[in-house]
């Protein structure tokens, strides 16, 4: 069935300290919409291969990529594991196809640059709200809002102007999906001139808030999902 607009966007059963809520009334995106799913170039993979080739990548450089593909890990399995379940339906059912090719499309560009300094794959709960619409979509717009936020904060640490190219084309695309996510949730998908990023460190405290990093996948449903994390 349709999804009603969405008034607030606090994720009361997933934001315990209010850290996500913080995140959402401070970042806005200002791309625009999201009219055909970004899968990967030989372009982006190109530029974020550069730095390892030429062996110019900092040890900075890499501690930044490990926090982008953290994230990355992160929107990569959420919309793998909703797309699978199958339970989003309506308006939303392309959304888990078209933003889970993406973002495993960053996955393995930030993998390929990392080789084995690449941080593992966490694992994951997302504690039903892969099997919820109104739960997907509010978490969705979370995840690309704080997205395109962590990638506008590290773009002054960046070492490496190869890498800084490739974060930025990382950056356009996440901010895109935020537009869309807000779209369909019945937000202005732009609603500031300028937007700022967000400190790694405040990042990491969002994210943790959440509680969808776990140490083994579980799920706080009765029906158990046939994928998690």
């Amino acid at each position: 069935m349709p999804i009603e607009p969405i008034s607030d966007l606090t994720l009361d059963q997933l934001d315990r300290d209010g850290a996500i809520r913080e995140a959402l009334d401070g970042v806005s995106s200002r791309a625009g919409f999201l009219g055909k799913a970004f899968v990967g170039s030989a372009a982006l993979l190109g530029t974020l291969a550069a730095p390892r080739r030429a062996g110019a990548a900092s040890p900075s450089d890499n501690a930044i990529l490990n926090f982008a593909l953290t994230l990355e890990y992160l929107q990569a399995a959420f919309y793998t594991e909703t797309q699978r379940l199958g339970a989003i339906g309506a308006e939303l059912a392309r959304v888990p196809r078209q933003l889970g090719g993406v973002e495993r499309a960053h996955v393995a560009a930030l993998q390929d640059v990392l080789g084995r300094a690449a941080v593992k794959r966490p694992r994951f709960d997302f504690k039903g709200t892969t099997e919820d619409q109104v739960e997907f979509l509010r978490t969705a717009v979370a995840f690309e809002d704080l997205g395109a936020a962590a990638y506008k904060g590290q773009a002054t640490r960046v070492d490496s102007p190869a890498l800084l190219a490739a974060a930025v084309a990382i950056h356009s695309v996440e901010a895109r999906h935020a537009a869309w996510m807000r779209y369909l949730a019945g937000f202005t998908p732009a609603g500031r001139a300028f937007d700022e990023g967000k400190p790694e460190f405040e990042v990491r405290r969002i994210v943790a808030s959440t509680r969808f990093i776990v140490a083994r996948p579980r799920t706080t449903r009765r029906r158990r999902p046939r994928f998690t994390g």
